[in-house]
């Protein structure tokens, strides 16, 4: 049950850096670690799962009520330690008072928070924001301080400064330019972007190792107490099904909970690179388009002309597809000219901002193969291109502002749209999608 939290004053203050050179070190000590992302982030764990080469899980309160996400984080923790990654700011949520934050995850798991401060151009000043944090909620959690992108010798005056304000300082880690990593309009680049990806972690975790307090950081992970949650009780149905996953550098963003579900369904994954493959996976009774970057890998996924008709050709055989964002995008006749699937008849342009950006709560308005008209799902948008068919089967309402629209392309054997399902916040999803899937096995 030993487990810590890297959480930050903002986004961009140093916590991914930090997160991931610590994981390296604690990896390299030999020690069995399992890593969370707070929110809904897909590239984190990706630079979570380069580090440790086990999955990295994610911990939302949007998605999961509270006894869920305990339960969820005691089904991966780590034998000796885990760490999580927050989000945004530490309270940083939906709405200005902050609902679903990383807060609320050390509030509900009981994890002590280490505060990542981007030191740059302060000293003193440091203890007024450590303060602040400490003290704009109720039990916050925070019980520690690391500053980032300045040099060691500055350690004595700033441990000072938080020492004063009753926060322990587990140290400051230099700003190495080499050691950074480039983002896009989604957040980082992806690990698989990044030439010899391990040796860059593994020299951030020297530098952790070099500059950071990690047996200080695990003595605080060590008293954490115990995190109780009633057994859900929960017996899922079990469909003998193959499902197809796409899995490659264009399709590469999806929860690890929707396919861990998936399997304890009975289903059996088989991935596949809609870039490289020449066709579905032979004997498959669904398909599941996660999202990714369709959009960077444009002239190899249209090149691949037999892979697209053989996706076409299935989907309107009567696969059961589930598609989402990049996965929903490569269905599209074309994205920004390009010839795609030609399943959605539409198409994606890049716009110059993000599009309904947040969480939803989604409403099927018509029965479809994830279920009957009036199911609900949570979901969460964050996408730079847009449809000119976005459909209209499901009503996504807005958690933060209570917006309504329609969206996705639902039907007997489709469900289609920009939206990334959470399914485990609503098994009758994945449960509805596998049924259809073993009635099409007993057609074929």
């Amino acid at each position: 049950m030993n487990r810590l939290l890297i959480t930050g004053t903002g986004s961009g203050c140093g916590k991914t850096t930090v997160t991931m050179g610590l994981l390296a070190a604690l990896k390299a000590r030999g020690l069995a670690v399992s890593s969370f992302k707070c929110g809904p982030d897909y590239i984190d764990p990706m630079f979570h799962r380069e580090a440790l080469g086990v999955p990295s899980y994610n911990l939302d309160p949007f998605f999961s009520d509270e006894e869920d996400l305990k339960r969820s984080f005691l089904r991966h923790a780590g034998r000796d330690v885990s760490v999580m990654e927050g989000v945004m700011g530490y309270y940083d949520g939906i709405g200005p008072e902050g609902r679903c934050s990383t807060w609320d995850v050390a509030r509900v798991t009981g994890t002590p928070a280490v505060l990542v401060i981007s030191g740059r151009g302060m000293a003193t000043s440091a203890g007024a924001v450590i303060a602040g944090f400490r003290d704009f909620r109720p039990e916050s959690c925070i019980q520690g301080v690391i500053y980032n992108g300045v040099p060691a010798s500055m350690l004595p005056l700033l441990s000072r400064v938080s020492e004063d304000q009753g926060v322990p300082c587990f140290g400051c880690l230099p700003r190495r330019e080499e050691l950074s990593v480039g983002s896009r309009n989604l957040g980082l680049i992806t690990s698989a972007e990044i030439e010899d990806i391990r040796t860059l972690i593994a020299q951030l975790g020297a530098l952790v190792e070099e500059n950071l307090d990690v047996d200080g950081l695990l003595a605080l992970a060590s008293r954490a107490g115990t995190v109780d949650v009633p057994d859900a009780g929960e017996t899922l149905p079990r469909f003998p099904v193959r499902v197809a996953v796409a899995d490659d550098k264009a399709f590469c963003f999806r929860y690890p909970d929707n396919l861990e579900l998936l399997r304890r369904m009975g289903a059996v994954l088989v991935p596949f690179s809609p870039m490289t493959d020449r066709a579905l996976p032979e004997n498959v009774h669904a398909l599941y388009l996660c999202g990714g970057y369709p959009e960077l890998h444009l002239q190899e996924l249209s090149a691949n002309v037999s892979m697209r008709r053989s996706i076409r050709e299935a989907i309107e055989g009567g696969l059961p597809t589930f598609a989402e964002c990049g996965g929903f995008m490569y269905l599209h006749d074309d994205i920004s000219g390009v010839p795609m699937c030609g399943v959605v008849h539409g198409s994606c342009t890049e716009k110059n901002r993000l599009q309904r950006f947040g969480y939803v709560t989604l409403t099927t308005d018509r029965d479809s193969v994830m279920g009957p008209a009036g199911s609900v799902i949570r979901a969460h948008e964050f996408h730079y291109y847009d449809s000119t068919s976005n459909g209209d089967g499901c009503t996504a309402e807005k958690a933060s502002n209570h917006l309504r629209y329609a969206c996705c392309h639902v039907g007997s054997t489709l469900f289609a749209g920009f939206p990334h399902l959470y399914l485990p916040s609503a098994s009758g999803f994945a449960e509805e999608f596998l049924r259809r899937a073993h009635a099409y096995a007993s057609r074929i």
